[in-house]
């Protein structure tokens, strides 16, 4: 029996804090795209066998620090699944395989149930904070699950990673180091028949997707005709192509092969930079910040090759973002991807071939930092929550009012003692 080759569709955007009001109620702009490309694949419309859909700044930071996230994320698991099966072609039903959070970082993955969702097996998640001593206000979150083979075999292991990492031109080496630390702490169990029975990176895989507002910037020379006219060069794809050149992502991968070893990307000049936005505007940067492509996904299989990201036996059919979303400076992003077909059930579990010089390791201390990070999540976030629920909204003007609060009490209790002295 040969295998039909799996579909994904993978979808990430950074939603600026906005919580219940980041998204629009029909999301098929976003959410649907295979209904424009389906063409491609085959005679029949198709919909995607996966789909993982990640956010950013998923709500206000004090309600992420302090575990608040619970109701939006329930709510935006109905919402997509809602409209997912909606808007399918061919009204195929979904499941929901797993949902994880944490902060502001939330990820989804659902797979259709006449296929996937009914063979999937040995799901996991898990969660890591890189931001200032090991928070979440930065960080990663993922998913993993088995699909056995349809001859009984052990089959192949797919790996979601939606991510969120540190902003600012100036930061670049914190971000590589964000994505360093996220490999190595964010860890899952071992793999079914492996020899070792430690946990295993996110690399321990047969398809690893990494996704999110991974905050790589232009660095683009100060004074340059490409930054005097950053909007009449992002206008066209030929000048969009140039770009790249300067983009972060692009160097730190391709070039100096310092991050994200043996990932792949489609070609996101094709689109223009997803940030920086003002607020309630398709097609209008706010031109405080260079405008970039901040929003990535990227991936691999354990076919391509170790020693070049040029090529990938994924087929990206689609990669683009989608300006008609204006409550939030980035624009979400979209990408499907065709798998190659399966391989023979094999013994053991088919993985992904690194760079020789590129050994992920994991980190033994990496449950005690998560819970260090979120032991000051949740302490931060409760006061931070106490001081904006104090000040009508705002932890400044709640700082302000506990300030006054405290002045008064101790101007009334010094008269109090004064008058019983």
């Amino acid at each position: 029996m040969v295998e039909e080759r799996v579909l994904v569709q993978i979808a990430s955007y950074n939603t600026n804090l906005q919580g219940e009001r980041g998204l629009p109620q029909d999301l098929v702009d976003w959410l649907a795209p295979t209904l424009r490309v389906s063409s491609f694949l085959a005679r029949d419309q198709r919909t995607p066998d996966i789909v993982a859909v990640g956010f950013q700044e998923l709500l206000p930071l004090h309600l992420g620090l302090s575990g608040l996230s619970k109701p939006v994320i329930e709510s935006r698991n109905s919402l997509i699944l809602s409209e997912i099966q909606e808007h399918a072609p061919n009204k195929e039903n979904y499941s929901l395989i797993a949902k994880v959070g944490n902060v502001g970082v939330a990820l989804f993955v659902y797979a259709r149930d006449d296929g996937i969702a009914r063979r999937v097996c040995d799901v996991q998640t898990q969660w890591t904070g890189c931001g200032p001593v090991y928070m979440g206000n930065k960080g990663a979150v993922g998913v993993r699950f088995r699909v056995p083979g349809a001859d009984g075999g052990l089959g192949e292991v797919y790996t979601f990673i939606c991510a969120h990492l540190v902003a600012h031109t100036r930061y670049l080496e914190w971000r590589k180091r964000n994505f360093h630390y996220i490999v190595s702490n964010l860890l899952f169990p071992p793999l079914p028949g492996a020899t070792s029975k430690g946990p295993t990176t996110m690399y321990s895989t047969s398809h690893l997707f990494f996704f999110g507002d991974l905050n790589f910037r232009l660095a683009l020379p100060p004074g340059s005709e490409q930054a005097a006219n950053i909007c009449h060069t992002l206008a066209h794809e030929d000048t969009r192509r140039m770009l790249k050149e300067y983009d972060q992502l692009t160097i730190e991968r391709d070039v100096k092969r310092s991050i994200f070893a043996g990932l792949r990307e489609g070609e996101f000049w094709k689109f223009k930079c997803s940030y920086k936005y003002k607020l309630g505007q398709a097609d209008r940067y706010d031109l405080k910040r260079m405008p970039a492509w901040t929003d990535r996904i990227m991936y691999t299989t354990y076919s391509d090759p170790p020693d070049t990201t040029a090529e990938s036996n994924i087929d990206n059919i689609l990669y683009t973002s989608i300006p008609s979303y204006t409550t939030s400076d980035h624009k979400p992003i979209v990408s499907l991807l065709l798998l190659p077909p399966p391989q023979p059930s094999t013994t053991p579990i088919p993985l992904l071939r690194l760079p020789p010089h590129y050994v992920p390791v994991p980190d033994r201390l990496a449950t005690v930092k998560k819970y260090i990070g979120r032991t000051l999540d949740r302490l931060i976030g409760y006061i931070w929550w106490i001081f904006t629920l104090v000040g009508a909204g705002s932890a400044i003007l709640g700082i302000g009012n506990f300030i006054v609060g405290l002045g008064i009490w101790s101007w009334f209790k010094s008269k109090v003692q004064g008058t019983s002295a």
